[in-house]
């Protein structure tokens, strides 16, 4: 049961087994996961889930890892939709800014700009997990300057 449900939780209910792009479709399910964060309108709830999808990642993807018997499997995804709640962190993004959000965290997750890729070393679900929440930050920066640069293109 315990290696089920860290497995459901890593691939993020079974999205991370999407035969092709699934770091892009997890992404997409880290932009369903924010707009229900959203919708509740309150910016604690949207931190918390931050945190708890955080922890809940590193446990699952390092149990995941040992499930799949390799190093950040393809099939783990919980890692892109924390990267999608971190880059629209609190920002009023219209659903051009979090499009743009959604592309500019995927760039950032495939490129790995350092130190991305040393985050990665990390043991476990922390390499897994450290890795994407740096592209995030990455990203979040760009949709804050975008925001700035372009209000009327970025926020709701």
């Amino acid at each position: 049961m315990n290696a089920r449900l860290s497995v459901a939780v890593a691939t993020a209910l079974g999205v991370g087994y999407v035969p092709f792009a699934p770091g892009t479709f997890g992404s997409l399910a880290g932009l369903v996961v924010f707009a229900a964060v959203r919708a509740t309108g309150q910016p604690a709830v949207e931190v918390a889930a931050i945190v708890a999808v955080f922890f809940a990642g590193v446990w699952a993807a390092t149990a995941a890892e040992a499930h799949f018997g390799h190093i950040d499997p393809g099939p783990v995804v919980i890692d892109e939709v924390l990267g999608m709640l971190v880059t629209l962190a609190l920002l009023p993004v219209s659903v051009t800014g979090a499009f743009v959000g959604f592309v500019l965290f995927r760039i950032f997750d495939v490129i790995k700009p350092p130190p991305c890729n040393r985050l990665e070393a990390l043991p476990g679900g922390w390499g897994v997990m450290c890795d994407d929440l740096m592209a995030a930050l990455y990203a979040y920066a760009c949709v804050r300057l975008l925001a700035w640069v372009a209000p009327a293109w970025m926020l709701a």
